[in-house]
């Protein structure tokens, strides 16, 4: 067994996604109480035993994609103590995004929302898929030079690269279809030829899954309230039901690289010793 050296302190990364807050007392559909599951998902993680050093956000934070629902995810989000850092879903509003969060630095300037973060020992790069109108995404020439020119100022730091649209096939026809159905495999190429990236972060399909993808691992979160069907039935239409909300935990540590653990978001009783009752 290789462990982690005893250099650097572990980096924790908790990924949460496809939110789709809305303002308290509108449920989504009329159904799902996405502003309660909010709720739930913040107190999840600001109980973690080890807290994050970082929290990011991979798309739809809001369903309706007003300056008010920004205000009110922001004031959801301001119990967590680390950085948070957003990316756009196709639900979200770039100016919309921007004008609430106006305290995120990082968001600072108009068109495609695209980062890079080098504030940690792992290098978060944020990459906007969205077409504004459009529920699949996309990653035009200028996007892709913009990614490819930023991953090689850092060709020797763990890098993360987050993405709302998942730019690999999941089997899921009916969110596959709705993928990142342009510049896809341009993006393979250049994730290729960066051993750094250590991960392609999505969400978009409210499920966890992950696949080898380019030399890489690509992996989707599932969303902090409602999740999508599993099915292999490429005929049929998207359903969404209540399985368990859930963020995704990145731990990366020197000379074991990045492990990632799914977290489940709810009341599931305390942890008991074996043996014990």
């Amino acid at each position: 067994m290789v462990l982690a050296s005893g250099g650097a302190t572990p980096m924790i990364i908790v990924q949460i996604s496809d939110m789709h807050v809305t303002l308290p007392g509108r449920p989504l559909y009329g159904k799902i109480d996405t502003h309660a599951a909010m709720q739930a998902a913040v107190a999840h993680i600001v109980a973690m035993e080890t807290p994050p050093d970082v929290v990011i956000a991979t798309g739809d934070l809001v369903h309706e994609a007003t300056v008010e629902g920004y205000a009110e995810l922001l004031a959801l989000l301001k119990p967590i103590p680390a950085p948070v850092y957003v990316i756009p879903g196709n639900h979200d509003d770039r100016a919309a995004m921007r004008e609430a969060l106006a305290g995120h630095d990082y968001l600072a300037g108009d068109g495609f929302v695209l980062y890079a973060i080098d504030d940690h020992p792992v290098r978060i790069v944020g990459l906007d898929t969205i077409i504004p109108g459009k529920v699949a995404g996309a990653l035009c020439r200028g996007r892709l030079e913009w990614l490819e020119s930023r991953l090689a100022e850092a060709p020797d730091t763990p890098t993360l690269v987050l993405m709302h649209h998942p730019p690999f096939e999941t089997g899921v026809g009916y969110m596959d279809r709705m993928g990142c159905l342009e510049g896809a495999e341009e993006l393979g190429a250049i994730i290729q030829r960066n051993p750094q990236v250590e991960r392609v972060l999505c969400g978009h399909d409210h499920r966890p899954v992950q696949t080898r993808w380019h030399g890489t691992i690509g992996q989707i979160c599932p969303s902090t309230a409602h999740q999508m069907y599993l099915t292999f039935d490429g005929e049929q239409d998207g359903r969404w039901l209540r399985e368990p909300a859930g963020c995704l935990v990145h731990r990366w540590a020197e000379g074991a690289g990045i492990t990632t653990h799914l977290s489940y978001i709810g009341d599931y009783g305390p942890a008991q010793e074996f043996g014990k009752d």
